[in-house]
């Protein structure tokens, strides 16, 4: 099998959070590839100074704000990019977060937040994406980050509506593969589940309780490089090749 990406050299690629933490290396990592990444964030002026860094590579940073939960953010994020851009190739839905509280304890509207970004942002930006690539004929890349949380459930304190959120994710991948092979389109779909990732929402958190302090420090971390390296993976792998599901894991951590 040989790997390359010479065939996203030039195409666009839209990345969902990506001001920061995983979204943010993996935007770096296919600007260094040549593509044309579009970072969606609501922090955008975090892209914008990282455009400027990457400024000198194969591929260019765009910046565009949005709020990926809102529907018309959404719908502008695509028509943006169409209308100044191009054709989106490859879709990342990389935005997500946490709540840290409990079931028995928790807030409704804390939860609702979680699965609003987790879940039914990403199914809008799928959809949207498929949209426009069925329209072009372009046998396109969806990939989500997902966690190793959407395969199991594991005993950690205040995980509360996440693992659920995760496991919807595992179960979208499928069903849009379905989808997808029964409309006789060739667009791929991938899952990457990575362990625990140095992040805003983990390592990096300044607002976290002491109990998952304690926790976190007792773990081993990736860094968002190595997710951003399974990113690059997945897509130089050949048109014939779908990787379906890739867990990305520190070495001896079985969580």
């Amino acid at each position: 099998m040989v790997f390359s990406m010479d065939k996203w050299m030039g195409k666009i690629a839209i990345i969902t959070g990506a001001s920061s933490g995983i979204g943010a290396a993996i935007a770096d990592a296919l600007v260094e590839e040549g593509l044309t990444v579009v970072g969606v964030a609501r922090r955008s002026e975090r892209i914008e100074k990282r455009a400027k860094q990457l400024s000198t590579k194969k591929g260019k940073l765009y910046s565009f704000k949005a709020d990926v939960t809102k529907e018309d953010d959404v719908l502008k994020v695509f028509e943006w990019t169409k209308n100044n851009l191009g054709i989106v190739h490859v879709l990342i839905n990389n935005a997500g977060k946490g709540a840290g509280n409990n079931l028995t304890e928790g807030k409704t509207e804390e939860w609702k937040s979680v699965l609003d970004l987790n879940v039914l942002a990403l199914c809008t930006m799928t959809r949207e994406a498929v949209k426009f690539m069925k329209e072009n004929k372009i046998n396109g890349h969806i990939i989500h980050i997902n966690s190793i949380f959407g395969h199991r459930v594991y005993d950690i304190p205040n995980v509360n509506v996440y693992p659920a959120s995760k496991h919807a994710i595992t179960a979208l991948s499928e069903t849009l593969r379905h989808e997808l092979k029964h409309q006789g389109l060739k667009i791929k779909v991938t899952s990457i589940s990575p362990g625990l990732v140095e992040s805003e929402l983990t390592t990096l958190n300044e607002n976290i309780t002491p109990e998952r302090k304690l926790y976190l420090e007792s773990r081993a971390v990736l860094k968002g490089e190595d997710i951003a390296d399974g990113v690059v993976y997945v897509l130089s792998t050949p048109e014939h090749v779908q990787i379906e599901e890739l867990t990305i894991r520190p070495i001896g951590e079985m969580f």
